[in-house]
């Protein structure tokens, strides 16, 4: 694959690049780049995580190192309680596994790190505290603002999350740092301040967030918003039935969104058709090869949302089922890392 080729790939779907320039010159003068998502172990994982492993999976086509960063350290800087932490590692290590899996990625192509097997380390701990001397309280909190629960009584373990996410890059020695959109004043931050301490800004690469089921931001802590990874079939296919899904509106259509993001870029992949199944009297069955095919028909008030509900619940219980045989197992330690 050419550089314009792996720059087109990693670009779908993709909401901004730090700088797309400094991209296009790694992927021309490095074999192997290293690349990382860190995802704090705080709230269940839910469906939405399918958006940036299915752009982990791009970067692995596109020769990349994937390291994968289960931030345990940053899960109790943002309120999980730390005798939980260690069980939410071990949940969040086995159903991302299996993420991944759904969609054909061998997990021995990723590298797992557990946050705290580096982040207690002297270097690690003295660079924070360096970088704290460069930072005021104000900035600190306005880096972490869309992503730590502040409150209306901050706690200081929230200010400290981005310096820390920022000196990861350094310490996981990559070249890009990933994540949604909503981590885009971190990844800022650790642009401008990792040169202070004699570190070299990374490359910071975004994907949107995709809306949930009630027509905002998918959230792990609004039940109502999300597709846990566990759901039985019944459960999703009714969440997703009852979903935000006005006729001919696109906006905060999470339906749709999961659809462009996740559905189609796997039957893109796979060389496959998206099945709309419709009875004779409306219509009859309808295949598409291209998203922007289907959103154009609902748009156009030309495709019901019920039949297109019917068909994404179908999908999404198809990648659910990768979980059917150690549902049962991950249910158990899941109500051991998310205590009622």
């Amino acid at each position: 694959m050419d550089v314009e080729s792996k720059l087109k790939l990693l670009k779908r779907n993709t909401q901004e690049i730090v700088t797309e320039d400094e991209l296009r010159k790694l992927l021309k003068t490095k074999n192997k780049p290293v690349v990382y998502l860190g995802t704090a172990i705080t709230n269940s994982p839910h469906i939405g995580y399918f958006v940036w492993a299915l752009k982990l999976a791009d970067f692995l086509k596109c020769g990349f190192k994937v390291k994968v960063l289960l931030a345990d350290v940053h899960g109790a800087l943002d309120n999980t309680p730390w005798e939980l932490l260690e069980y939410r590692y071990k949940y969040y290590k086995e159903v991302i596994n299996f993420i991944f899996k759904a969609i054909g990625v061998k997990t021995s192509q990723l590298e797992f790190v557990k946050g705290s097997s580096f982040q207690l380390k002297k270097d690690y701990i003295f660079d924070v505290l360096k970088l704290t001397t460069y930072t005021t309280i104000h900035d600190a909190q306005r880096a972490a603002s869309e992503v730590v629960k502040f409150g209306d009584n901050p706690k200081l373990s929230g200010v400290l999350y981005p310096l820390m996410q920022s000196l990861d890059e350094e310490y996981l020695k990559v070249d890009i740092q990933y994540g949604g959109v909503d981590q885009r004043k971190i990844l800022m931050f650790a642009r401008e301040n990792l040169p202070k301490l004699g570190y070299k800004p990374r490359i910071e690469f975004m994907t949107p967030l995709i809306p949930g089921l009630i027509g905002k931001k998918m959230s792990s802590s609004d039940l109502k918003s999300k597709v846990d990874l566990l759901d039985p079939e019944k459960e999703v296919t009714d969440k997703v039935l009852n979903a935000f899904c006005p006729a001919g509106v696109l906006e905060d259509n999470g339906i749709l969104a999961f659809l462009k993001h996740v559905i189609m870029p796997i039957k893109n992949d796979k060389k496959e058709l998206f099945l709309i199944e419709r009875d004779e009297k409306f219509g009859g069955n309808l295949e598409f090869k291209k998203y922007e095919d289907i959103e154009e028909l609902f748009i156009q008030k030309k495709l019901h949302p019920q039949d297109l509900k019917k068909s994404v619940a179908r999908e999404i219980n198809k990648l659910l089922e990768v979980y059917n045989p150690k549902r049962e197992q991950l249910s158990k330690l899941g109500k051991k890392a998310f205590p009622k």
